[in-house]
């Protein structure tokens, strides 16, 4: 589903963390059944790196946990743990989203896709989850 881009602001729990995010208002998000995103609870959307920004003093009160191959960055808040963005093993050229963490009202539409982590690069080759971090180039109005 396509949809004009809009700012979206979010964060983490305790709001140490914040950020905006350039993004449609109807998104494609990804449940992962890796370990990590397993147990978290995680449900993402991607972005090209370029359409995130973080805010204020932001980063001082993050803290990154990796793993496996080290290319994914799990990135929280030291405060209240929240994980509400990250550097994706699928797309390290991006952000993932963690689309709960979005202030209200600014998304309409969440498609929930799976991604099977237990089975990553099978799942890699055939999701096209590959795509998501990549700029399109947007026709002129």
């Amino acid at each position: 589903m396509e949809s004009n881009a809009v700012a979206h602001n979010g964060g983490c729990h305790c709001r140490r963390v914040s950020w905006k995010v350039q993004a449609p208002t109807s998104i494609v998000a990804w449940e992962c059944n890796c370990s990590v995103c397993l147990m978290r609870g995680n449900t993402h959307f991607i972005v090209p790196s370029e359409k995130f920004e973080l805010l204020g003093d932001s980063r001082q009160f993050l803290t990154t946990y990796t793993f496996g191959t080290h290319t994914a960055k799990h990135t929280f808040c030291k405060v209240c743990g929240i994980t509400s963005f990250y550097i994706p093993r699928s797309n390290p050229d991006g952000i993932a989203v963690t689309f709960k963490c979005i202030d209200p009202g600014t998304i309409t539409h969440v498609e929930i896709r799976r991604f099977d982590g237990r089975n990553w690069e099978s799942s890699y080759d055939q999701s096209g989850i590959a795509s998501c971090s990549k700029v399109l180039n947007e026709e002129p109005k």
